[in-house]
């Protein structure tokens, strides 16, 4: 098992082999080793990320079948069902490390200020429920001078968003409390950039 800062390091190579093109993962696994990891699962860290298309986490990493377990969800936002996933992942394969994954050009982020600008055109009741998690993230900020800049304001928010996330595995449950209090878990914040490929982690 890796401790958290090897897990981190780990996740921070594969990101730099990502960034230069390097890539150490097989484009495909063999039969043999698909059949040996069908019968159980060894990941070193837990990633709560977002659904968007260009932001597959294993791909970001670097890191092949098995290692990563990963959550993906619009907005990178946390809901009952998202931290259930992590304390399974947290106590069942003693992943040392969740890293809560944004990036940049978020679509959730912008559906949620065009709702906070747009309040009369809301969107649909199941969309809503996510922007209704990313709104304390954005809200706060349209009260600063960024609410005339849409894309600082949507780049701050990003940020905000994943520190809330962040804040809301460290905080919101027991099972994760115990297990950061033990020193057996951390959760960390970063943001994937489009443009460059680059993870940045944030210290906070």
């Amino acid at each position: 098992m890796l401790t958290a800062q090897e897990a981190l390091e780990r996740l921070k190579v594969g990101n730099a082999r990502f960034v230069k093109g390097e890539l150490a993962q097989q484009n495909q696994l063999t039969h043999q080793e698909r059949a040996a990891l069908a019968g159980e699962q060894n990941p070193f860290a837990i990633v709560l990320g977002c659904s968007d298309s260009r932001v597959p986490a294993e791909m970001v990493f670097d890191q092949g079948l098995g290692d990563l377990f990963v959550i993906r969800v619009a907005g990178n936002v946390v809901a009952p069902s998202q931290v259930g996933s992590v304390e399974f992942a947290a106590e069942r394969y003693d992943c040392a490390v969740v890293v809560v994954l944004g990036h940049s050009h978020c679509g959730a982020i912008q559906a949620t200020i065009d709702t906070l600008m747009h309040p009369e055109q809301p969107p649909s009741a199941n969309l809503m429920s996510i922007v209704n998690r990313v709104r304390p993230s954005v809200e706060m900020l349209m009260q600063t001078e960024l609410k005339s800049d849409l894309k600082k304001l949507s780049t701050h928010a990003v940020r905000s968003n994943v520190f809330s996330s962040v804040n809301q595995l460290r905080h919101g449950s027991a099972v994760l409390e115990s297990l950061i209090e033990k020193g057996k878990l951390i959760v960390v914040g970063a943001e994937y950039s489009l443009e460059t490929g680059q993870v940045t982690f944030f210290d906070f």
